[in-house]
């Protein structure tokens, strides 16, 4: 399998929506507003300052995405990147697409003077996804995560 990743496109919107909805469904069995979904994902690729989506593209097709936000770091004056919307197609899972976006994003990163490390969260019950994370060099930060939100609501709510 060729194997390049690229930055994503406009033309691109409507596979990442469907990728990022496929994702909410398998990781936290949540079915996201496609609308909200379609209008959240072109924001993005209208405005670098949102975010960025990377794509992985094999033989044609696109077998996986990752989408980096920012967060603003006052005590290192640099920003983390936050690694998020992470998906890879179930064709073409267990053969090194997570691994080569993260490689890319991480080469990214280290080459931008005003960028800091990589971030990410990640379902506390998925133990796989933990694994592959610390293999490539992550490490479980001494956080945890709380949040308030307006829009999804989960039955823990």
């Amino acid at each position: 399998m060729t194997l390049a990743i690229r930055p994503a496109l406009p033309a691109d919107a409507a596979i990442i929506a469907s990728y990022n909805a496929a994702m909410a469904r398998e990781t936290e069995h949540l079915e996201l507003d496609g609308s909200r979904l379609a209008h959240g994902v072109a924001a993005v690729l209208r405005d670098p300052s949102k975010g960025l989506y990377f794509l992985a593209e094999a033989d044609g097709a696109i077998a996986g995405q990752m989408m980096i936000t920012f967060e603003w770091s006052d005590w290192r004056n640099v920003v983390f990147w936050w690694i998020q919307s992470v998906y890879v197609h179930p064709d073409h899972r267990n053969r090194g697409v997570f691994r080569r976006l993260y490689e890319h994003v991480l080469a990214e990163a280290r080459s931008q003077e005003g960028v800091c490390g990589l971030r990410l969260y990640v379902e506390r019950g998925n133990a796989g996804a933990q694994q592959v994370y610390q293999r490539l060099g992550m490490k479980r930060a001494s956080y945890e995560f709380y949040e308030v939100d307006f829009v999804i609501s989960r039955s823990s709510d």
